[in-house]
């Protein structure tokens, strides 16, 4: 069975405890909410993460 997971870099500009509002360019316009419980986040450094999801959804929210 193949993963659709998939590891972007992006700018976190808030969080809550269910959902995330990041960025790929760090420009809080363009920021969009995640839900946690369809993603993984790992601090990188400052305010870049690398956020982890199904392909299918990052499209969806227009990361990708």
């Amino acid at each position: 069975m193949k993963s659709n997971l998939e590891d972007i870099e992006v700018h976190m500009h808030h969080q809550t405890d269910k959902a995330v509002l990041v960025s790929t360019d760090g420009d809080r316009e363009n920021a969009v909410w995640v839900p946690k419980s369809q993603c993984q986040v790992e601090h990188k450094r400052g305010r870049l993460w690398v956020l982890t999801a199904e392909q299918s959804l990052l499209e969806d929210k227009g990361l990708v």
